[in-house]
């Protein structure tokens, strides 16, 4: 598992022009051996792309392995020639996202409806990680690679100021049966204790319970809503021992602002399921947790408090956690790096140096 420190500035730009021309190299050789549905599965296994920044000379743990990879990636990949495109970036490029799936799509011929789906799933994708998954971790990136077939992976990285750390989450289609059901490839983080995940299975009945609050009239939720805000609600067992003064229970904090408006509307629609209520413009965070704390205090039905981060091992681990060490795949993923240095079109003492690297990060031989 690999925390993500968050380090503010940028790349230099001698080192950006040389991740730009390595992975380049790299993917054209991916691209030609393995082909475009490999190259998003890789891209969705946070281990390889670590070690893919890494190859590339980029710091080894921060969270701008993240955004300076996928910035390099978008520069170095030619939609027309790679045959999959980048789409996305950190902060405002994000919010370009949609646009640029439009405009690459219609190169591409995809259908209207091809299109839309990639949109959609970037907005899912985006939704449950900043609102469905309550972790304290804002986005502030997002990229989107898709293929020429419709295929499509996702990553995206959230910051928490509080604990200076960066988290990221990987997406890939073939394993998205349910945008509300567990639908990760991994999340790469540090690790939290107490984490809101409404796409737990855990959650499942809590799903149900906010459906239906929402299409109740919004003046049932809005009673219930109020009932929880009472501060006569929520008391630790120490007030009644006497043993120290009321304090909140952090965990259960009911959002202070909720749009009656926007309830309204959900109402006037009728969501036939938690997904299509997640989709809706307006619905978010705050939403998602009143329904979910309301759900729980007073009709008896507990989300998942328990944080999704995953242990990021591809290859298991020296002391068998989660597995042992599988050597065969650990030689494979090296080899395979090894191979797109040594194919691509670099200068010798830029394949020497990039090769150094990989071999201080994943030896081929041991």
């Amino acid at each position: 598992m690999a925390n993500l420190p968050l380090h503010w500035g940028k790349a230099p730009k001698w080192l950006f022009r040389r991740m730009v021309a390595l992975s380049q190299g790299i993917f054209q050789v991916l691209s030609y051996e393995y082909g475009t549905q490999e190259i998003l599965q890789r891209i969705s296994d946070p281990f390889w792309f670590q070690a893919l920044s890494c190859v590339l000379g980029y710091d080894w743990h921060s969270s701008g392995t993240t955004t300076v990879t996928c910035g390099a990636l978008k520069e170095a990949i030619d939609p027309e020639i790679f045959g999959f495109a980048v789409a996305g970036g950190k902060g405002k490029a994000s919010r370009k996202t949609l646009q640029e799936i439009t405009c690459i799509g219609q190169n591409y011929n995809l259908s209207t409806q091809s299109i839309e789906q990639l949109q959609y799933a970037s907005r899912m994708t985006a939704k449950i990680d900043n609102n469905a998954l309550q972790d304290g971790h804002q986005l502030y990136h997002h990229v989107m690679f898709f293929t020429e077939g419709g295929a499509w992976a996702v990553i995206q990285q959230g910051l928490n100021d509080d604990t200076s750390y960066a988290r990221r989450y990987h997406w890939h289609c073939d394993h998205v049966s349910s945008f509300i059901n567990e639908p990760h490839e991994a999340i790469l983080g540090q690790q939290i204790t107490r984490v809101l995940d409404m796409t737990s299975k855990q959650s499942s009945e809590t799903q149900k319970i906010s459906l239906d609050l929402v299409n109740d009239h919004p003046r049932h939720l809005m009673r219930d809503w109020h009932q929880l805000l009472k501060p006569a609600q929520q008391h630790t067992l120490d007030e009644f021992t006497n043993q120290q003064k009321t304090t909140p229970i952090s965990c259960l904090d009911m959002p202070r602002l909720i749009s009656w408006k926007k309830m309204k509307e959900i109402y006037d629609v009728h969501p036939t399921n938690y997904e299509e209520l997640l989709a809706m413009k307006g619905v978010g965070a705050n939403t998602v947790r009143a329904l979910a704390l309301i759900s729980d205090l007073i009709y008896g039905e507990q989300p998942s408090w328990k944080d999704p981060v995953r242990y990021t091992f591809a290859h298991g681990g020296k002391d068998g956690v989660p597995y042992p060490v599988d050597r065969k795949a650990m030689d494979e993923s090296a080899i395979l790096l090894k191979q797109g240095i040594e194919q691509a079109k670099l200068g010798d003492n830029e394949k020497i140096r990039a090769l150094r690297r990989l071999k201080n990060f994943l030896p081929v031989n041991n």
